[in-house]
């Protein structure tokens, strides 16, 4: 089964009460960086991602809900890419290389999520289920303008976008602090009560994070450009984002299907677009099913 939307990555979810887990799998050798921006950030082996570290390739991306606890879903993944014999090569045999970022939920309180939703999520991953979106996966328990003393919807979006020969997929887990923004600026949700200066204690439970998929060739530093316009979407459909209360963080994985030459710039700017619309995506829809997801190609 394929779905155009998500190039040659698997991609599937695991959904709790009110919590769960949405797992990346692209192909093998896929090239990748990431930056974070926000103060806040609950992320794992984000290290490796930067442009001067050894390993360029990652095996998976795990995003969760419930924190610093939630991280534990990665094992989950790490485990079953052992079992498949997929990671970076060793004299020991493979090494998954599992990246984890996680947004804070209700679930910290009552039960994140663990290594077995973890291994759960890559299994529908591979399962080839549609992939939804909406309150599904890590985007379950998300919530947004909490700036505003209450709890506006959050979520899970998806969006795809173009840059000459190359395509861009971006999946955005929306738990944002500040507003949802409309493409003309407005906030999605409205304005209404007056931003707090001080936040309560759930005001520094906040966080997106998003993962950008491109087919062309590019290299790790390339791929580190890409990430930091992936911040820029966050710029333009969140207000404000990037807080001390956030963990805002981006991925940017690198297929290398397209081989021709692509203008990396224009890329860039596709990507920023498309983080933005998968960001406003998150809230625009109903909860899909709980369910999984597909092949992409």
């Amino acid at each position: 089964m394929t779905d155009p939307q998500l190039l040659s990555a698997y991609a599937g979810h695991w959904t709790g009460a009110g919590t769960g887990v949405t797992v990346i799998l692209p192909p093998p050798g896929t090239v990748a960086s990431g930056e974070v921006r926000g103060g806040a950030p609950a992320t794992r082996e984000f290290a490796l991602l930067e442009p001067t570290r050894l390993v360029d390739r990652v095996d998976a991306v795990v995003l969760s809900g419930g924190s610093a606890f939630g991280l534990s879903a990665a094992d989950g993944v790490v485990g079953l890419l052992r079992e498949r014999g997929l990671g970076f090569p060793t004299p020991a045999g493979p090494v998954p290389i599992v990246i984890g970022m996680s947004v804070f939920d209700e679930s910290v309180r009552t039960g994140p999520p663990d290594a077995a939703a973890g291994r759960e999520a890559a299994l529908a991953a591979w399962s080839g289920t549609p992939f939804g979106t909406g309150r599904v996966g890590a985007g379950t328990g998300a919530s947004t303008g909490a700036w505003r003393r209450r709890h506006d919807p959050g979520g899970l979006g998806r969006a795809e976008g173009a840059a000459g020969a190359a395509r861009i997929v971006a999946v955005a887990v929306v738990n944002a602090w500040g507003d949802v923004l409309a493409a003309d600026g407005s906030p999605v949700f409205g304005g209404g009560e007056t931003p707090r200066a001080t936040p309560t204690p759930f005001g520094i439970a906040n966080t997106t994070v998003a993962v950008v998929l491109t087919d062309a060739r590019l290299s790790k530093n390339d791929c580190y450009l890409l990430a930091q316009s992936g911040h820029a979407g966050f710029a333009r459909a969140l207000h404000p984002a990037h807080s001390r209360f956030d963990g805002d963080a981006v991925v940017a994985l690198a297929t290398g299907e397209v081989t021709r030459a692509i203008d990396l710039d224009l890329l860039r700017a596709a990507a920023a677009e498309t983080v933005a619309a998968a960001i406003r995506d998150a809230v625009a829809q109903p909860s899909s099913s709980p369910g999984t997801s597909p092949r992409v190609r």
